[in-house]
Formats: structure tokens, C-alpha cells, sequence
């Protein structure tokens, strides 16, 4: 069996192109994806997240554009694909499950009516095995008297419904990667968890490899084999979740995490990100994070740092980090 990835994005840049000027939302960013594995992406609004994982789909808007990098699906280049070709690609082999379903589900057709366009679009099943594929879908995703439900609109279901939906919907021809966009942002907290503990069970099920991309790091903390954190378009560090969790370095990272309310300390004072996110129009020449960080040195604002392995298991990028690996090797002499 080869050890290939099923997903590799390499040196990834894309751009939007408004009346004010390039928008640069992604910066070279580049990982892979082992099938059966998760990963998570992770970020505030406007970090890049969404735009990093669109491209896979070549889903972009119109004033979008992918200006240089590569995605390789099974060692093809999916943006040298046809529109055709993306065609047969999207939902049989790659699915996504947007943001907000409500805005993602036709509100003029019924709930069975999409399932069953889905299906009957990319496999060789009649109407009739359409609805039956249809009928057990919605019964895999949880939804209760998934008969009724079949004939009823968008508007007739609840938010955590419509978004069982929606994964019924991406699960239809079983992709071999499933990417979530935000899956559980308009849900309470406990369909959340339910939202969240279905995706971990058809994960198992069905073997697929998911891209979890959400602002939330609490949302991924046992779900993903290895989380990117995205500040301002560039991935700032990457790891298992453990290394993110428990030895974050980057003070990008730090700041999120702090303000994770704690079950263990619940009137403990959350701790925001001093500070805004930067211009994408004007993209500073060094560490995009550096006008926001409490250890901000010189070097942070002139230079952009490279990734650094912290581990085998965690890179970072940070001047910080390189500071110290080399006082390290100094012996822990300071140096100007």
C-alpha cells in the first residue's frame, strides 16, 4: 500500500482582486493529507482558513485567484482539472459541508429532492434507488422519521436538522475527503457536540479523511490528528494536537487558547488578542503577528521567520522560537 498522501497543497497563494487593490488572504501556505486521517484548521475570521481549502473544491468567487502552488489529489494536479472534470470530482470524491445551511440548501426544493440530485448525479442509480440511498443517509446523520422529513423544506427543519442534512448530503457518494467548513457556528452547544460526535463516527465508518476548519480550537481538541493554526493568510505553527495543546509557541497560538473558557477555573478572566488583524491589502515585510505580540523583537518587523522544528512532531514559525533553540545551543548565553 503507498504511503502517498491523498491530499498535498504546496506553496498554495491566492488572491482577491477588489477596486482597492490585491487582497493576498493566502501566503504560501502548504500541507498533506493521509487518508482516514483529520486534520484541523484553525484561525480567527479572516485568517484564511476558508480560502485555503476552497481552491481544493475550485470554488472560488470570480474575483478570486489561485496565483501560484499546487493541489495534488492522488498525484493530480486539481487545478489543471477542467470544469468538467471538477464537475465529477465534486461529491463523488471530494465534498465540503458549508457554514451556514440554511444558505446552502435550495429553500424552493424539498430536503429528498437535493439528497437525490446529488446521488443520481454521480452514480448510476435510477430515481427510485436514489430515494431509498436518500431515505438511509438521512437515517445514518441521526434525523428522526427520516420519511417525513424527506418531503419537507429547509425552512421546515431546525439548524442542527439542516445541517444533518447537509452532511447527508456531502456523504452521499462517499467521498474519500470530506471538508467541513465551519460545520457547527449556528448550532447550540449540544447539537454541536452531536454534530461533532456524528462526523467522529462516520469518519471511523466510512475511513474518509477530513479538513475540520473552524475559529474554535476547543471544537477540535480530540477530533484532529494534526491542527494548522492561519494568522493573516500564512500557517503560523503546525502539530499533533497534543503539541498544540499542551506546548504551544507561537504567541499567536498562546492567545487562542487563552481565551478558551476553562470548566476547571470557570471564573477565571478570559484573555483577549490585544490589538487587529492586519491589512491583507498591505501585508507587512516581516511577522504578520508582531504588531499584536506581547515578545515582539526587532527582527519580527523586517523579517518574516521560517518554519522551525520544535519537535518531529511540531514546527513553528516565530523568531521567538529561534531565539531561544539558539541560546540553547550557546549553552544559554544571551546573545544581542
Amino acid at each position: 500500500m503507498s504511503n502517498t498522501p491523498i491530499l498535498q497543497v504546496k506553496n498554495l497563494c491566492t488572491s482577491f482582486y477588489t477596486e482597492s487593490g490585491e487582497v493576498h488572504a493566502v501566503n504560501g501556505v502548504s500541507f498533506s493529507l493521509d487518508k482516514g486521517k483529520v486534520l484541523g484548521i484553525v484561525g480567527e475570521s479572516g485568517s484564511g482558513k476558508s480560502v485555503t481549502a476552497y481552491p481544493i473544491m475550485r470554488i472560488l468567487t470570480d474575483t478570486g485567484k489561485v496565483t501560484s502552488g499546487e493541489v495534488l489529489f492522488e498525484g493530480k494536479n486539481l487545478l489543471d482539472f477542467s470544469k468538467a472534470e471538477m464537475r465529477q470530482l465534486r461529491g463523488s470524491k471530494i465534498s465540503i459541508i458549508f457554514q451556514d445551511p440554511m444558505t446552502s440548501l435550495n429553500p424552493v426544493y424539498t430536503v429528498g429532492n437535493q439528497i437525490r440530485e446529488a446521488i443520481m448525479l454521480h452514480t448510476s442509480r435510477n430515481k427510485q434507488q436514489a430515494d431509498q440511498r436518500a431515505l438511509e443517509l438521512l437515517e445514518l446523520v441521526g434525523v428522526n422519521d427520516p420519511a417525513k422529513r424527506l418531503k419537507q423544506y429547509p425552512h421546515q427543519l431546525s439548524g442542527g436538522m439542516r445541517q444533518r442534512v447537509m452532511i447527508a448530503m456531502a456523504l452521499a457518494c462517499e467521498p474519500d475527503i470530506l471538508i467541513a467548513d465551519e460545520p457547527t457556528t449556528a448550532l447550540d452547544v449540544t447539537i454541536q457536540a452531536q454534530i461533532l460526535e456524528l462526523m467522529q463516527e462516520l469518519q471511523r465508518k466510512l475511513q474518509m479523511a477530513i479538513i475540520m476548519i473552524t475559529h474554535d480550537l476547543g471544537v477540535i481538541a480530540e477530533m484532529c490528528d494534526e491542527i494548522i493554526v492561519m494568522y493573516a493568510g500564512s500557517v503560523c505553527e503546525r502539530g499533533t494536537a497534543d503539541e498544540i495543546f499542551y506546548n504551544p509557541r507561537h504567541g499567536y497560538t498562546q492567545g487562542l487558547l487563552r481565551s478558551i473558557p476553562k470548566i476547571s477555573n470557570v471564573h477565571e478572566r478570559l484573555i483577549p488578542i490585544a490589538g487587529s488583524p492586519v491589512d491583507l491589502l498591505n501585508l507587512p515585510s516581516g511577522c504578520a503577528f508582531a504588531s499584536r505580540c506581547d515578545l515582539a523583537m526587532k527582527v519580527c518587523l523586517t523579517q518574516k521567520p521560517e518554519e522551525l522544528w520544535i519537535n518531529e512532531n511540531h514546527l513553528c514559525s516565530c523568531w521567538v522560537n529561534v531565539k531561544q533553540v539558539y541560546e540553547e545551543a550557546a549553552g544559554g548565553v544571551q546573545h544581542e
